[in-house]
């Protein structure tokens, strides 16, 4: 049995937003916990083009030529404001995590209390809870906190 490829991890580029949104938008329509959407894919890959795209640095990873997933940091605040990935299980969010990791001393993020999964893949990579809250977001559900610093435990 081989090896998958690898993930390609580069900078995003503003053509690649549409694909971005796409994969946050599946995200959204394939997690039954989610409520129903606010925004279009159309309307989400606009306000990463005007917004995300000129604030945040993102990331990409490419597999087979595709935007498979991204990554997006807030620089000055260290805050993860997006992890997406389409297929999971390949190592594509790995990848994205480890280059931030790589390229910073600490991170932290938000992600809802329910994303077991989510919660599962940030503790393996050494993030740890600060705090919850009762809903404070734009999908008003109960999120948590993490951080991660290099050098510290979980």
């Amino acid at each position: 049995m081989t090896r998958a490829t690898a993930p390609l991890i580069r900078p995003a580029r503003l053509e690649d937003m549409d694909a971005c949104a796409a994969i946050h938008s599946d995200w959204i329509d394939t997690t039954e916990w989610m409520p129903p959407r606010t925004r279009s894919t159309g309307e989400m890959a606009r306000d990463y083009r005007e917004g995300a795209f000129v604030k945040r640095r993102i990331l990409v990873a490419e597999l087979g030529g595709e935007v498979a997933g991204y990554l997006s940091v807030d620089e000055p605040t260290e805050e993860i404001t997006a992890l997406f990935v389409g297929p999971r299980g390949r190592g594509i969010g790995t990848a994205l995590m480890l280059d931030a990791q790589d390229r910073h001393a600490r991170l932290w993020l938000w992600t809802f209390q329910r994303n077991e999964g989510a919660r599962r893949f940030y503790t393996r990579r050494g993030f740890a809870e600060l705090e919850r809250t009762t809903g404070d977001n734009e999908e008003t559900l109960p999120d948590v906190r993490l951080g991660w610093r290099r050098g510290e435990a979980a």
